[in-house]
């Protein structure tokens, strides 16, 4: 079996500034300068846990190229890329569009590389130069919107590399799941009347953004049906996540049969994350691998493309990130020294609010063809 694993340090270097979470600093309102919320450090931590595990020597490392303006205009408007384009060349750099996810000088460049770092992935997956592949990417995508980015996210990486894959590769059905913990508003959006390409949200209910993700939420014209969200109640841990991905996305996938797969991937529905409450351990992102890689087997021949999206917790993402390419690779690292506990939190079994929600989302399927 083989990875492909695709990091580059520049990612770090997209900078969000000296801010108090998510709030500009601000002597007057009492906003001591801190970090944005979404900087460098999960990222940086789960790649030197890979490199110090000696998972990287099991994984084929890929390199990345930058996403041209005009793979970018395949899902963005214009006038965004412009004005991005434009911002980050401003000493103290511009923002992604809703007033919260700042960038630097020079993230114009950081968030093409990220972008093509995924459509990469996707190039050496279709191609069978590799089994599946994860990119490691900064800044995220799944938030950004045809003509604005927002919450942390400037381009739409995964949708970017889709619509390079419909173009440039011939793949006609695609699948997105989406597990990370916010609602994957912008991938949806942009396929939103597509019935070639199914997306699945698997997120917290109404976290971000405000009033995203309802069941009701189901795709438009000859989309509809193909726009499938999971929005569990806050406190789901492994249990509701795995009865999720048996009872709704798995099945979702057989209906549809995807030529290819695609994962945002997000690890703040860890354990441990400041920004939702949820309680996923690196044992549940593990199994959520394991039964994903299943499906892919048997429908697409495991063809798996994963995109970094969110994730905030510098202590305990990089055990997650590392869980799920452990599974991807086949190749046992580090023991997760966290597990015991988060383990042991009351509620990670599967809880009969979650089970009423799955089931009731059962149904939705039929509309899948």
């Amino acid at each position: 079996m083989s990875t492909g694993y695709i990091y580059h340090e520049i990612f770090g270097w997209h900078d969000t500034g000296t801010v108090a979470g998510l709030a500009p600093a601000s002597v007057s309102a009492g906003l001591q300068p801190y970090m944005h919320f979404e900087n460098a450090e999960t990222k940086r931590r789960i790649h030197e846990l890979v490199v110090v595990s000696g998972l990287i020597d099991h994984l084929h490392r890929l390199a990345p190229r930058p996403a041209t303006e005009d793979e970018i205009l395949r899902v963005h408007d214009l006038a965004h890329v412009r004005r991005l384009k434009e911002e980050s060349t401003w000493p103290k750099g511009g923002d992604a569009g809703d007033g919260f996810s700042p960038f630097g000088n020079g993230s114009f460049e950081i968030a093409l590389l990220a972008a093509g770092a995924v459509i990469t992935a996707v190039d050496n997956v279709c191609s069978g130069t590799i089994n599946n592949a994860y990119a490691l990417v900064r800044p995220p995508g799944h938030h950004a919107i045809r003509e604005s980015g927002m919450g942390f996210c400037m381009f739409s990486n995964l949708a970017i590399a889709a619509k390079y894959a419909q173009a440039e590769l011939g793949v006609e059905r695609i699948a997105v799941v989406d597990w990370d913990v916010h609602h994957g508003n912008g991938t949806q959006q942009v396929f939103y009347e597509d019935p070639n390409v199914l997306t699945i949200s698997l997120h917290q209910d109404n976290v971000f953004p405000p009033n995203s993700g309802a069941v009701s939420e189901r795709g438009e014209g000859a989309g509809f049906g193909y726009a499938l969200n999971i929005p569990l109640p806050a406190g789901a841990g492994d249990g509701g996540y795995l009865y999720a991905m048996d009872q709704i996305i798995v099945p979702a996938l057989e209906r549809f049969r995807p030529e290819l797969i695609l994962v945002a991937s997000g690890f703040d529905a860890n354990a441990m994350d400041p920004l939702a409450r949820q309680m996923v351990t690196s044992a549940g992102y593990r199994d959520l691998t394991t039964r994903l890689m299943a499906a892919a087997s048997q429908l697409c021949g495991g063809k798996i493309a994963m995109s970094h999206e969110g994730g905030y917790s510098p202590v305990y993402v990089p055990f997650c990130g590392l869980a799920v390419l452990e599974t991807l690779s086949g190749s046992p690292a580090f023991v997760d020294p966290y597990l015991p506990v988060v383990s042991g939190f009351a509620g990670q079994d599967l809880q009969p609010s979650q089970q009423d929600l799955v089931d009731s989302l059962i149904p939705l399927l039929d509309d899948i063809r």
